[in-house]
């Protein structure tokens, strides 16, 4: 009986705060006139990234809606024009009438920036979007857009149609729904006049986060329905075991320390707290962190308050266990993190975020709770399964022996302040001038592609470190080993950061680090093991789009004083096609770069006003980080997988 009553009681409250949401609760802060003429500013671009972000922020209004209890399914849907529509089954947007606008709320909602239930705390207690900008931005940035509203108890179904932001159709009564069926339904096309560069959405981009959306949020299902291909395709997300199902996802095809990932859920101060975790035999870590959906990429509070309590709680362990002796130090934040994978989750009501890109937790409330509720947690975890918790504790004393063996190591690796050129075997041929933001490091594979590189680059601007060979798998590797390592051990001298958790992209020597090796398997390699690197200890220079893949040429083609470079296969029969009969023209292949003599090589790969780079992005790091650990890691079975799904797509193989 008595939880009979208290189901009763529950459902009787829900349907009272059900009542209170309506226009009043729909509060107005300023005006949209700004959103066309500087979308930049409130959707970041206008490139793909903003284009997607379209989608985000409708898809943040339902899941505030699941956040208060109100939502169970979202529904995304990728038109075959193109546009997008987002269903939720919450309680539906208000049409009453908003007593400062004089406007039914659902006008104002999509017509006036920061007009919400985000705002005043009538709404809600905690909101998924960053801004509490979105229909309007949204609705400013397309060229036409159309929203249906259902409420429940209210047979009615109300729409309104907007262009360019502006209302098209008032709303009206546009039809009839069952007794309990509510929600809301957006149908939105973005302007082409405002993204230029591209309308077409990346069904991966949508899936991926989504697909993190319905981790983050226990319980709710999530669809996404592509159907613009031939024979469309939906996949549904619903996760009942939230950021724990997380985590074995990250973990795929890695060897684990223990089957079940420890899961904590708590709150303090209103401040909702979720961490996930499991331990692999990796060398690397992954932590992910999370407040109210958006990932926090700098970190903040609520990541500063798992770390120390993680760390306090295994060195507490290991001094009770006896493993780590009286007189010996603790562990480390970087040695308990090791084969870490952790996702860190909050549900703040007031969060304050900081940092370059405003990701970053600043609440001091949140470090406390994630601190504490974690603490407990784990704490009992460790002393309930004390093999596993053994395990822990002697992975963090491997990885500590690894750091003690590596401080030497990576006392070299300082260059320019303290460190002498000379202390880099005579490999680094610097540049002269002293101003990162126009220095480039190329790093060279070969002695040969090294010398003629050094001959014809521009010394103001052009630094050259050749390397010999394949460096270290650092995937595979210890810390003490991979600095043991000249190739590397003079990369990251010359670049004067640091390493890992060391590393300050500030103090880089170069803006530009540019990977140039040859146009074949091996050099391919070479490439695929120096991003390892890079991810792995220096991820901030590809944060900052300081990471380069020069693109030297396949081909050269001389005809009499005609001389081409040409770069694939494809333009070479297009060029020589165009070519008169005669005289004949020669064709040189290109297999290495020590080919070219100094002059080719400044020509078409270094010289700036000529050269073609790539530049490495890291529009997903969670993807990037599966990739890495499945093509240079221990465990074949994946790699082989990838392989033969890939291998019809790879061109110029030379066998």
């Amino acid at each position: 009986m008595t939880e009979e009553k208290n189901q009763a009681e529950l459902l009787e409250e829900k349907e009272e705060k059900a009542k209170e949401y309506d226009a009043s609760q729909i509060q107005v802060l300023e005006g949209l006139e700004a959103v066309r003429k500087r979308p930049g500013m409130y959707i970041g671009s206008t490139s793909s990234q903003g284009l997607h972000h379209l989608v985000w922020e409708i898809i943040d209004n339902g899941i505030d809606e699941a956040l208060a209890g109100f939502a169970t399914e979202i529904n995304v849907v990728v038109e075959k024009d193109n546009s997008i529509t987002v269903k939720d089954n919450g309680r539906g947007i208000p049409v009453d009438i908003q007593e400062k606008t004089g406007r039914p709320a659902l006008e104002t909602v999509f017509t006036v920036l920061h007009a919400g239930g985000k705002f005043g705390g009538g709404g809600y207690k905690v909101s998924g979007g960053l801004h509490g900008v979105g229909a309007s931005v949204v609705n400013a940035l397309s060229t036409n857009l159309d929203v249906k509203v259902m409420r429940e108890g209210d047979e009615n179904v109300y729409g309104m149609d907007f262009v360019l932001g502006k209302v098209k159709t008032p709303m009206a009564v546009i039809g009839h729904c069952q007794e309990h069926e509510h929600g809301t339904i957006v149908h939105f096309k973005p302007d082409e006049d405002i993204f230029t560069e591209t309308t077409v959405y990346d069904i991966k981009v949508l899936t991926t986060r989504i697909r993190e959306l319905a981790f983050l949020n226990k319980g709710l299902k999530i669809t996404i329905e592509d159907k613009r291909p031939d024979e469309p395709t939906k996949e549904e997300f619903h996760y009942a075991g939230g950021i724990r199902h997380y985590v074995e996802y990250l973990n795929t095809g890695k060897e684990v320390l223990f089957e079940e990932p420890i899961y904590v859920e708590g709150q303090q101060d209103n401040i909702t707290v979720e961490v996930a975790l499991q331990y692999t035999d990796d060398f690397h870590s992954n932590l992910l962190s999370f407040t109210n959906n958006i990932h926090t990429y700098e970190g903040g509070t609520h990541e500063a308050g798992f770390k120390t309590a993680l760390t306090r709680v295994i060195n507490d362990y290991g001094r009770k266990s006896g493993q780590i002796k009286e007189n010996d130090a603790n562990l480390s934040g970087e040695d308990v993190r090791e084969g870490l994978t952790a996702v860190v989750s909050v549900k703040h009501p007031d969060p304050q975020f900081e940092g370059q890109t405003k990701t970053k937790l600043g609440n001091s409330d949140a470090r406390k709770a994630t601190d504490k509720l974690f603490t407990e947690t784990f704490n009992k975890f460790m002393l309930e399964n004390p093999t596993v918790a053994k395990r822990i504790v002697e992975k963090g004393l491997l990885a500590a022996k690894a750091r003690v063996a590596a401080k030497r190591a990576r006392e070299v690796t300082r260059k320019k302040n303290g460190l002498e050129i000379s202390n880099l075997p005579g490999k680094l041929a610097d540049n002269t001038s002293k101003d990162p933001a126009i220095s480039e490091l190329f790093i060279v594979e070969g002695d040969s592609a090294g010398g003629s590189a050094k001959q014809g680059r521009s010394r103001l601007t052009q630094a050259i470190l050749p390397i010999r060979g394949k460096i270290l798998n650092v995937e595979k590797a210890t810390i003490d080993r991979i600095l043991a390592n000249e190739e590397i051990r003079s990369l990251f001298t010359a670049l004067g950061t640091g390493f890992g958790e060391e590393f300050d992209v500030e103090k880089a020597n170069y803006h530009k680090l540019i990977i140039m090796t040859d146009a074949d398997v091996d050099g391919a390699h070479i490439r695929t093991l120096l991003l390892t690197l890079i991810y792995r200890f220096m991820r901030p220079m590809i944060e900052k789009g300081y990471v380069y893949i020069a693109q030297p040429p396949l081909y050269q083609v001389r005809q009499g004083k005609m001389i081409r470079y040409i770069d694939s296969d494809e333009e070479l029969t297009e060029i020589l096609g165009q070519l008169p009969p005669s005289p004949k023209p020669v064709i040189q292949r290109y297999k290495g770069l020590g080919e070219m003599d100094a002059e080719q090589l400044w020509e078409t790969t270094m010289d700036p006003e000529k050269r073609r780079l790539l530049r490495v992005e890291l529009s997903d790091a969670e993807e990037a980080n599966t990739v890495f650990e499945m093509l240079m890691g221990d465990h074949v079975g994946p790699r082989r997988q990838f392989i033969e799904e890939n291998a019809t797509f790879v061109n110029n193989l030379d066998v």
